[in-house]
């Protein structure tokens, strides 16, 4: 799944590169995320508009804690899974504030 999600992350680059209005909207925001996918475990950061410090660990006290399967994560991903059917059917848990997901899922 790491290739997959810095694939994500390549795209949220790209979008914040070329879009200027996006990027004003997420500049203020400063978040960490964790994607526990059971035998994986990711991290990253999000700062000035970049993700960063995207590794295979999980953060002490992370923002947005995103916990699924890997086969859920892909369905997201390529879009054979909708992002509030997996998280009506806990196909994906949260833990954080749901709107902060919400907001960052536009911009990938």
């Amino acid at each position: 799944m790491e290739a997959s999600i810095q694939t994500l992350i390549d795209k949220f680059h790209r979008k914040m590169e070329n879009d200027e209005q996006a990027r004003a909207e997420v500049m203020p925001i400063v978040k960490t995320v964790n994607i526990d996918l059971g035998a994986e475990h990711y991290s990253m950061r999000l700062e000035n508009a970049q993700i960063s410090d995207f590794k295979p660990v999980i953060i002490d006290e992370a923002d947005i804690i995103l916990l699924t399967t890997p086969e859920s994560l892909q369905g997201l991903i390529d879009g054979t899974l909708r992002p509030m059917k997996a998280y009506i059917t806990k196909k994906i848990v949260v833990k954080g504030k749901i709107q902060d997901l919400l907001f960052l899922k536009k911009f990938f």
